[in-house]
């Protein structure tokens, strides 16, 4: 569905520009990610919550499915056709399963603000929000976009949907927690599935028995001699270096019975100038190590997920700005790399130079205790306003 005026409800009784107050609203709605939890609900209500807000603060705001009833919703102000920017976050979250605090009631406590959602990425959505209605106050000469999207914990349904409907701009923010950091780099991922094949035989039939869980194993020391003697030596000075992990293996039958297959699940973390091909034939070539020793190695390496990394050059325009505005307020940041991958990564591939900064630590993401420093929000709203001023420009 697309709806080019919403009405507003009760949803709407957030104060304009008052970030940590939207933060609150939208943490206290259950948005975990069905594909993810099948007792999740997905976003649709966070969704209808965020558009009543932002149409009752002046914006155009338009909701828009991504499939089985999960809208993003893609709000505008400003004027078209002047320099654009996008902001760009998820609604979706995780699972609530062995928190240790009640997961949608928002308590603000010496300074955090609890919840699933609120550091990843509730927060950084409210922290945009909150700056595209304080910047618009100035009568802006650009656009600003600001997207709240669907389903990035999983597969990105959401930001894959706005870029097919050919949403663009000139530069993005993804507001993913980076403490503040300016963040122009992040990692990929790759996964994959090594299934070896064994013989299945009587526990005493050495001659006849073919051990696929051993085989596994020795495919395996392989990969983590090749991690620590070939991929210790590549290096990104942002991200670091790749890194690759077994992360869960299933064979066998019984005790006393050779297993005949062994399936072992496998993820890379890539850096800049590598894609999921270069672990699959890594994946081959460990095993043509190991099969040249144990002749009777029969495998199938078969790929799976993957996202390529993000880079912008740390000297691009959008970084320099975003640098810029975070000295006007008082509060200059650290250029880094960010571990974990976002949807940052899609933008740029689309010709959307998209960055990393927001609210909040990604080590607390997904985590029993999740909080966000209530101050980190009105910075990160803060430093977006100044940003989106003078990226967009004001009507003289």
């Amino acid at each position: 569905m697309s709806i080019d005026t919403m009405s507003a409800s009760a949803n709407t009784t957030v104060r304009p520009g008052d970030a940590v107050a939207l933060a609150r609203a939208l943490v206290a709605v259950d948005s975990r990610n069905p594909s993810l939890d099948p007792s999740g609900p997905g976003e649709a209500a966070c969704a209808s919550l965020l558009a009543d807000v932002l149409t009752s603060w002046g914006f155009r705001v338009e909701l828009n499915d991504t499939g089985n009833g999960r809208p993003n919703v893609v709000a505008r102000v400003g004027r078209p056709g002047g320099r654009s920017l996008m902001l760009n976050g998820h609604l979706d979250t995780v699972g609530v399963a062995g928190m240790t605090h009640e997961p949608w009631n928002p308590d603000i406590r010496d300074g955090q603000l609890f919840g699933r959602g609120s550091t990843d990425m509730k927060g950084g959505v409210a922290a945009m929000c909150a700056a595209a209605w304080h910047a618009s106050q100035h009568g802006l000469a650009g656009e600003v976009i600001l997207a709240a999207v669907t389903d990035e914990e999983f597969g990105s349904a959401g930001t894959r949907a706005l870029i097919a409907a050919g949403v663009r701009a000139d530069a993005a923010i993804v507001t993913e927690p980076t403490r503040l950091a300016v963040c122009p780099g992040h990692r990929g991922f790759a996964w994959a599935e090594l299934v070896v094949h064994g013989r299945a035989a009587h526990g005493s039939r050495w001659d006849v028995g073919v051990d696929a869980i051993t085989l596994a194993a020795l495919v395996l020391a392989e990969l983590d001699r090749y991690q620590h003697e070939v991929l210790t030596t590549r290096s990104h000075p942002l991200l670091g270096r790749p890194s690759l992990h077994a992360s869960l293996v299933s064979g066998g039958t019984e005790l006393s019975t050779y297993p005949d297959r062994c399936s072992v699940q496998v993820e890379r973390r890539t850096i800049p100038g590598e894609t999921s091909a270069d672990f699959v034939r890594e994946l081959h070539a460990a095993c043509d190590r190991v099969r040249a020793v144990r002749p009777e190695l029969r495998a199938d390496v078969i790929p799976g997920h993957a996202q390529l990394p993000n880079e912008i050059a740390p000297d691009h325009h959008i970084v320099r700005a975003l640098s810029a505005a975070l000295d006007h307020i008082g509060v200059p940041a650290p250029i880094l790399g960010l571990m974990c991958w976002t949807d940052a990564a899609l933008l740029t591939a689309a010709g959307i130079p998209a960055i990393c900064f927001g609210p909040g630590d990604i080590a607390l993401a997904h985590a029993a205790e999740e909080y966000v420093l209530v101050a980190e929000i009105d910075i990160a709203s803060a430093a977006l306003t100044s940003l989106i001023t003078d990226w967009c420009g004001v009507v003289q």
